[in-house]
């Protein structure tokens, strides 16, 4: 009698549906011709004065496991870059912990404070680690759909509405992947005023905080006073440095909340990847103007895919952060998935339906603008070219 493997596997587990950014980008990568504009990863390499510390590292033989925590060296740079950038104080001995990339922080949050049954308020469309992390953990994830009416923001009124008794934690994913929606100072200060007086923790993951266009600055939930001790700020080094293969991130709060984590960290992961620490070190105290030369390149890019969108009568909600275009592809009466599909077959361009980020995704596709101003213009006229078949 052979054994039933599929029976023995954590129902959770396999009720979980994978990725579906994943999907297109894979058959892409089998194609002839294909363009993708499907996966968020900066299309730059890692600066090269970054990529020289790591080999240095591993040089001098730093090959070693670190603490749990992350090299001290490294913690006390990551306070010194939160206060100049976003003014944000951290105790790098009790308040920061270093981790495999900010989807380990995301994770180790939500396994330290959820028990079962407790809900995680999701705003969707929205990345789409939160809703499996948080049945994994045993919780209940719970979206709050946000609409392009409103600029694709959580508003004060639709998180009040969700609130109940078994609210532990909300998800304040922004700036947002897919939409490239922010929270300005105003919208958050609202967010809070329905906070206070709960025992809701956020979780807010601002893996995307240095990619902001026009003239304000990112502005952190974290920021405002009485936010500060309940917030679990998760960000990293791959979008801002172009550090995507180094795996780093960091978490950001309350010291009983990060002993909580690190107690997760030790015994899942140990710590995180030594070299990959060393170059970050050299990233947080020399990387300002890499991150302004990638930033200024992604807007021009933004600018030009949303337009190219708009020409063609699809229309797109201007982002203001992240590198992502989230065009409705309603007017042409097919469903994100169909419209992903067919495009990718007929013309060989690889977006993502808007569902893969939650059902609310729907009438709409993600498309990345971290790739070359050639590949997009090309994909530009692939899908418009796509859309007139259509009509």
């Amino acid at each position: 009698m052979s054994i039933d493997i599929q029976g023995l596997i954590n129902p959770v587990v396999r009720d979980i549906p994978p990725s579906g950014i994943r999907k297109f980008f894979d058959i892409a990568a089998e194609m002839d011709d294909a363009i993708s504009l499907g996966v968020g990863e900066p299309d730059f390499v890692t600066p090269w004065h970054i990529r020289d510390e790591g080999i240095y590292s591993l040089e001098k033989g730093m090959t070693y496991y670190t603490s749990n925590s992350g090299l001290k060296e490294l913690r006390f740079e990551l306070s010194k870059y939160m206060k100049r950038r976003f003014s944000l104080d951290y105790d790098p001995l009790t308040q920061l912990l270093i981790t495999v990339g900010g989807s380990e922080a995301i994770d180790l949050c939500i396994r330290s404070l959820i028990c079962s049954g407790d809900e995680v308020l999701i705003p969707e469309p929205s990345f789409v680690c939160y809703s499996p992390i948080t049945r994994l953990a045993g919780g209940v994830p719970v979206p709050i759909v946000t609409k392009a009416e409103n600029n694709f923001k959580l508003t004060a009124e639709e998180l009040k509405a969700a609130i109940t008794p078994k609210t532990r934690v909300l998800i304040l994913p922004f700036p947002n992947n897919p939409t490239g929606a922010i929270m300005s100072e105003e919208d958050l200060c609202e967010i809070a005023e329905v906070l206070r007086g709960t025992n809701i923790i956020v979780l807010s993951d601002e893996i995307y905080a240095e990619l902001t266009y026009g003239d304000k600055k990112h502005f952190s939930i974290a920021q405002i006073p009485d936010m500060y001790e309940r917030t679990v700020l998760v960000s990293g080094f791959s979008k801002a440095y172009a550090m995507t293969g180094w795996r780093l991130g960091y978490a950001c709060g309350h010291p009983d909340l990060i002993k909580a984590m690190t107690k997760v960290h030790q015994f899942a992961i140990m710590s995180a990847p030594t070299t990959a620490q060393y170059a970050a070190i050299e990233a947080l105290r020399n990387g300002d103007d890499d991150i302004e030369m990638m930033k200024n390149e992604y807007d021009m890019r933004r600018r030009v895919i949303v337009q190219g969108f708009n020409d063609m009568g699809l229309e797109c909600f201007e982002p203001k952060g992240a590198f992502y275009a989230f065009p409705s592809i309603k007017s042409t009466g097919l469903t994100s998935n169909d419209f992903c599909e067919r495009c990718l077959r007929e013309k060989k361009v690889a977006v993502i339906p808007g569902t893969a980020f939650g059902q609310s995704g729907e009438g709409f596709i993600r498309c990345s603008y971290a790739y070359s101003i050639d590949s997009i213009n090309e994909a530009l006229n692939r899908i418009e070219a796509f859309v007139k078949t259509l009509r």
